[in-house]
């Protein structure tokens, strides 16, 4: 196998085990599911605080810990979607940006990013499940195109100060894919034209939020001066370096929905 494509044995077969943990969670209850995202969700913010300062050694425990406690909490009283969920985090939120002072603006934008897509993937896991496993087959399909056309094709990059991998055919290809996929649901089930082309257009833009959240973990990660978040996940690094896409998109998600475009 090349050398380009050596690490994509383990790539794919980190990410099976990653993809068969979430759907087995997903298919097994509202429950099984929300516990999922509390772990995974505290586990990113454990790596995030590690990565902001990593002179604090009990502080990323202490903020995994209560973050994962937190949205048990707000799970089982059924409150995901309630006001109240949304300030308590917005204050711990406040509070790690406080904390970890050297990066207090990327905790506070990040960190509530992290923190509030997790609470409207459980909120959606519990009304509209299958919204949830659209949105996470348009961040896996961004991801499987954009990798493979970024290491066949190669050319220029889009943001080489920042994300020096990623190149415009992987990043155009990452549109395409989710576009295919959208529409075609929308085809499949039957929606006019016009309702088949806003959901194209639509998964081309959570797409491209899918992107941006990889990009800005990967600013995160490069003002820390380290490759990956963590070593947790072989082939992929942290749960920051496989989960960020899915933070950009479901803070754009949830960003049109309370705006009533969705």
């Amino acid at each position: 196998m090349s050398g380009k494509w050596r690490d994509l044995r383990v790539r794919v077969l980190s990410a099976v085990v990653l993809l068969a943990v979430a759907l087995g969670a997903f298919l097994s209850g509202p429950t099984a599911f929300q516990f999922l995202i509390a772990g995974v969700t505290g586990v990113m913010i454990w790596e995030m605080c590690n990565l902001l300062d990593p002179r604090h050694r009990t502080l990323p425990v202490v903020a995994a810990v209560a973050v994962t406690a937190l949205f048990i909490w707000i799970f089982r009283l059924g409150r995901a979607d309630a006001l109240e969920s949304g300030l308590v985090l917005l204050g711990l939120c406040i509070g790690f940006a406080l904390i970890v002072r050297r990066g207090w603006w990327i905790g506070f934008l990040y960190g509530g990013a992290v923190l509030l897509s997790g609470l409207w993937l459980a909120a959606f896991a519990v009304v509209q499940p299958n919204m949830i496993l659209m949105l996470l087959g348009i961040v896996i399909l961004t991801d499987i195109a954009g990798y493979f056309a970024g290491r066949a094709i190669g050319g220029p990059k889009f943001w080489p100060r920042v994300s020096p991998k990623k190149t415009w055919a992987g990043i155009i290809a990452g549109w395409i894919a989710a576009a295919i996929l959208a529409g075609g649901l929308a085809v499949n089930a039957g929606l006019p034209v016009r309702i088949v082309l806003i959901w194209a257009v639509a998964a081309m833009f959570l797409s491209l939020a899918s992107q941006l959240g990889d990009i800005a973990e990967s600013a995160i990660k490069r003002r820390a001066g380290v490759k990956d978040a963590s070593d947790l996940i072989p082939g992929h690094g942290g749960f920051m370096d496989r989960f960020d896409g899915i933070v950009g998109a479901a803070t754009l998600f949830l960003i049109l929905s309370l705006l009533g475009a969705l």
